[in-house]
Formats: C-alpha cells, sequence, structure tokens
C-alpha cells in the first residue's frame, strides 16, 4: 500500500531475439522473482514523476525486417481521458506499431491482477472483457450525465 493506493505486482523485463530467456514465451514462474516489480510504478500523461500501475502490460510480436522475436513485460496507468483509444489500459489491442524505430507485428496485452503479465491465459482474455464492459458502462454515465446536464 502506498499513500492510500494499491499498485499491482508486475514483470518487468525485455526479451528481443529471445535474448532474455526469463522473459520469452512461453513464460514459466520459475527464476522469475528478480523481474517481478513489487509494487510497480508507472508513469502518467502529462504529469512528472511515477505513480502506482493500475495495469501489468505485456507486448508481444515479431520484427518485421528480420522475423525476430520481441517480448517486453511491465506495467502501465491509467491517465483518466475520456476516450477509450487514447488508454493502452483500458484495451488490448494487435496489429503493427514501431517499438525502437522497427516496424514490430503482435499485440499489447493488458489485465489487472499482481503478476498476471506472465502470458496468455484466461486472466488476461477475462480482463480485456471486463475492461471492456466497464469501460462501456462508464462511457454510458458520462453520456447520460453529459445529457441530463447540457441546458
Amino acid at each position: 500500500m502506498v499513500l492510500g493506493y494499491e499498485a499491482l505486482d508486475c514483470f518487468k523485463c525485455i526479451s528481443k531475439a529471445g535474448e532474455y530467456p526469463p522473459c520469452d514465451d512461453p513464460f514459466h514462474n520459475n527464476y522469475t522473482q528478480d523481474i517481478l516489480e513489487s509494487p510497480c510504478w508507472a508513469g502518467r500523461k502529462q504529469r512528472n514523476g511515477v505513480f502506482p500501475a493500475t495495469t501489468c502490460v505485456k507486448l508481444a510480436g515479431t520484427y518485421d525486417d528480420t522475423g525476430e522475436t520481441l517480448v517486453v513485460r511491465g506495467c502501465a496507468l491509467d491517465s483518466g481521458t475520456l476516450t477509450i483509444d487514447t488508454e493502452l489500459v483500458r484495451m488490448s489491442h494487435c496489429g503493427g506499431f514501431y517499438y525502437e524505430d522497427r516496424y514490430v507485428r503482435g499485440c499489447v496485452q493488458n489485465c489487472i491482477d499482481d503478476g498476471c503479465n506472465m502470458g496468455i491465459t484466461d486472466r488476461f482474455r477475462n480482463s480485456v472483457q471486463m475492461n471492456t464492459i466497464v469501460s462501456i458502462v462508464i462511457l454510458f454515465i458520462f453520456e447520460r450525465w453529459i445529457t441530463t446536464h447540457r441546458q
């Protein structure tokens, strides 16, 4: 517990082309204590410093130019913006993106349980479903609030 906030414990590591096996998929929880950050801290948009993380994140893909694998595990924080498309932590994404100036095809997945960014599990799928449902409910409530207060 940090200043009244609970932060998640998340695995934090990077493995490019299999260079760091403890981080790679398939992920094994053996010998991973060194890469579990407890609690995990993350930056927030337009703010200085770090804050207790609200989401664990896993990025996994392959470099388009070489086919080498990339796995990045870490944590993130919802910055409180109103739209889902600007918040990495609210929805998992798959497609193409640039990582350190190289094009990668893969997925960014998020979850909201301690140590949950260990791999593709039911936790990830359930977290994505729950995040989507919660986001839709929040948007619905916000829209109704705007409608009733617009006069």
